[in-house]
């Protein structure tokens, strides 16, 4: 990778070489990535996008990290990272526009502070807009298939920028299609409903509660370490199989969440993923059910 050409795409302020990831991953592990590309337009995220597909470089779009696993040896690569500083959200009536750059925490706290109810859900759950997208990001009961009405993305096979609708996005359990296309979420449309300030924010303290008593927030992680097989629950399965406290160096599976996978001080990308390879082998031995990551591993394991 071209030093020079790279900081002629964007700027020296917008790129930094050899950058370690662990500082930008919820699960604090990771090497460094090639180099990070901090962008806020659209003009500019595709000017990034051009170099790397010209110059045969890969690349990778991180939201807030909150649910990735970045390899010991870091990424050969670009990181990507839309800026969370120069985002908009706006709000006209029940409905919100936000950039994919905004935090949950942010957008949750701007539908509270409207009078909108709807994504209370959403306002524990530690990533972005952009990431909350991709995944259909859900707690509680709530996910974003109820209440995105429109997603602006951008194809990065044209580099065109186009809009899908909520069915379009084929929205489904930890799924939606920016997971098969290329497609990189700019940003969308919410539709809520107005109620009472009071009332929302009552219950997003009583879902902060609960998050608190249940989840081992006192530690990194990646939030729920495994998807729900369908009609059993992961923790639930982990739990039955021995497995809570169960630990690979300082990759260790919560006693107070089973479902959580949580680096007690100096996990390594390896320990974690021996530890979740452990527990679905185990699981399946014990109950018969495969389970499956909900953390994306990114570079090589």
């Amino acid at each position: 990778m071209d030093k020079t050409e790279l900081l002629a795409v964007l700027g020296e302020d917008k790129i930094k070489m050899d950058e370690p990831l662990k500082n930008l991953t919820s699960f604090k592990i990771g090497g460094p990535a090639d180099a990070l590309a901090r962008v806020s337009t659209v003009d500019e995220l595709i000017k990034i996008i051009r170099y790397a597909k010209d110059a045969n470089i890969p690349y990778f779009l991180l939201g807030n990290g909150s649910n990735v696993l970045v390899s010991d040896k870091g990424y050969r690569g670009i990181i990507i990272q839309l800026s969370k500083d120069d985002v908009e959200v706006s709000v006209s009536g029940d409905t919100i526009t936000a950039d994919a750059g905004v935090t949950l925490s942010k957008l949750s706290q701007t539908a509270m502070n409207a009078s909108l109810s709807g994504l209370e859900f959403a306002s524990g759950i530690p990533g972005t807009l952009g990431g909350a997208l991709f995944m259909n990001a859900g707690a509680y009961g709530g996910e974003m298939k109820q209440v995105v009405t429109k997603v602006k993305v951008l194809d990065t096979d044209s580099l065109h920028v186009i809009e899908l609708s909520n069915e379009e996005m084929d929205f489904g359990y930890r799924h939606s299609i920016l997971k098969e296309k290329n497609y990189i979420a700019l940003g969308c449309e919410i539709r809520l409903s107005h109620s009472d300030k009071e009332t929302i924010g009552a219950y997003m303290r009583e879902l902060a509660l609960k998050r608190k008593e249940k989840q081992p927030l006192e530690y990194p992680s990646a939030g729920s370490t495994f998807k729900r097989p369908e009609g059993y629950f992961a923790g639930k399965l982990i739990e039955d199989a021995g497995l809570g406290g169960y630990s690979v160096g300082d990759a260790e599976v919560s006693e107070k969440h089973k479902g959580f996978v949580i680096n007690k001080g100096n996990a390594s990308a390896k320990d974690v993923r021996e530890l979740i390879d452990y527990v679905i082998k185990t699981v399946k031995e014990k109950s018969g059910v495969t389970l499956e990551p909900e953390v994306l591993f990114l570079g090589e394991f």
